[in-house]
């Protein structure tokens, strides 16, 4: 019985996302699904990179939380809109909550949408949001063995960015491992290494970020 409610939860989460899907691409958006544990650095990878693109383009972002309107907070203050969706529990976004914040956006002043998630290093692989390409974020904080113990996260993302590299002096923590280890459970994942704080390497994401807009079927169309 509970695989059959899985089954059920998942198939219904998909069904909304292709709905998301849809109109982002008819809106010529791309979204963004970052992902990451909780301190990883999503929030101040947001805010480096909406001051480093909004010039450029036309940025919104959702905010997800279990609690709180802290991270949307700092957010606003890059001077985008951003919707916040308090989970209330949950460990995760899926779709219908994306869906629902879709709402409070005008897709007619947006071409990148960024939505980050709640963290998580679990359940957030597993639910997909409509997004275009799936990001996540590990801090070198975090240890060089989390591509063993949470495989799924780094076999459905397309980028990874190995944050806070300006501590690697501090930590015990190899970041050429790191990469061994996830190229080996997703062969075509595109890996930065990079520091919110210094800057270093945020160019590259961010030329990345420029390139896949270009190349996008929604910002062809």
């Amino acid at each position: 019985m509970k695989i059959s409610v899985v089954k059920n939860i998942l198939e219904a989460n998909q069904r909304i996302a292709e709905e998301n899907r849809r109109r982002f691409s008819e809106s010529q958006i791309m979204a963004i699904n970052l992902m990451s544990s909780p301190g990883a650095g999503k929030t101040s990878l947001l805010e480096r990179t909406i001051r480093s693109l909004k010039e450029e383009f036309l940025v919104g972002v959702v905010e997800g939380d279990i609690q709180s309107t802290f991270d949307a907070e700092r957010i606003s203050q890059t001077g985008v809109p951003v919707v916040q969706i308090n989970t209330g529990g949950a460990c995760h976004l899926d779709s219908n909550m994306v869906q629902e914040a879709l709402g409070r956006l005008d897709f007619r002043n947006l071409d990148l949408l960024f939505i980050e998630n709640v963290g998580n290093l679990v359940c957030p692989a597993e639910f997909n949001l409509g997004e275009d390409f799936k990001v996540m974020i590990l801090s070198v904080a975090e240890g060089d063995d989390k591509p063993l113990k949470y495989p799924l996260m780094f076999r459905e993302s397309s980028v990874l960015l190995i944050n806070k590299i300006d501590l690697l002096p501090f930590c015990d923590c190899d970041p050429a491992l790191i990469e061994d280890r996830a190229l080996k459970i997703n062969p075509r994942l595109i890996i930065f290494r990079i520091s919110c704080r210094s800057g270093e390497g945020l160019e590259q994401w961010t030329d990345w970020l420029r390139r896949q807009f270009r190349r996008t079927p929604a910002s062809a169309a």
